[in-house]
């Protein structure tokens, strides 16, 4: 198993400043993670870096909260590729899924999904604020959507990922959807419990340390 292409090395910070964001692609080339995953802004920079590996560029949007219109999503995710993004992390609509309108999350979910060219979206479900059936429909809506992964938490709810998180999307999802756990994964055996339950990306701003074999 190589750990490190698991790992998407993450920094979101309100407060990562340019030094932060060339510090963690530097770790990154180090250690030849799967991805950096950095807000918007920092896109370009991150890009320019990492030009010449193989190293992937996530951003997000809708993020954090996820309340964001579909049309503001869906510019979101057209200009993060045109400033060079490799791949998409989106936060769901959880006022709508905590609604029961499924139909509007499906919506949004098919239009950004249709606005990338083709690119990987990940879609987070913040599982924190939602109930075991509500994991369970959106992890079918995922399914339906053909997205390509499936994202636990954006590490800003008021917990991350969990085993049971897992166990519960793992109970519906189809064999072609994948799993992102993200939020506090911060040490090596934590990461991999999480991918002997078949998760195939790991969000985490301590990468290094998950690579060092930290307790």
């Amino acid at each position: 198993m190589e750990l490190n292409k698991y790992i998407e090395h993450t920094n979101l910070k309100a407060n990562a400043k340019e030094e932060d964001i060339i510090k963690l692609c530097h770790e990154a080339m180090e250690y030849n993670f799967q991805a950096v995953v950095v807000n918007p802004h920092y896109i370009t920079l991150a890009k320019d870096i990492l030009k010449d590996t193989n190293i992937q560029v996530v951003t997000v949007i809708g993020f954090p909260l996820g309340a964001n219109t579909t049309e503001v999503k869906v510019y979101e995710a057209i200009d993060a590729i045109e400033k060079g993004a490799d791949e998409i992390d989106m936060v769901a609509n959880i006022g709508a899924i905590k609604d029961k309108d499924f139909e509007y999350v499906k919506k949004e979910i098919t239009d950004v999904f249709y606005s990338l060219d083709g690119k990987p979206l990940k879609v987070i479900i913040e599982t924190c604020y939602l109930t075991d059936d509500e994991i369970k429909e959106m992890t079918k809506i995922c399914n339906e959507c053909f997205v390509n992964y499936i994202k636990t938490s954006t590490g800003f709810g008021t917990r991350g990922a969990s085993i049971e998180d897992i166990d519960i999307i793992n109970s519906v999802k189809s064999d072609i959807l994948e799993v992102k756990a993200s939020g506090g994964i911060r040490d090596y055996d934590t990461a991999i419990n999480f991918i002997n339950k078949g998760v195939t990306r790991i969000g985490t701003s301590n990468g290094v340390e998950i690579m060092r074999g930290d307790k």
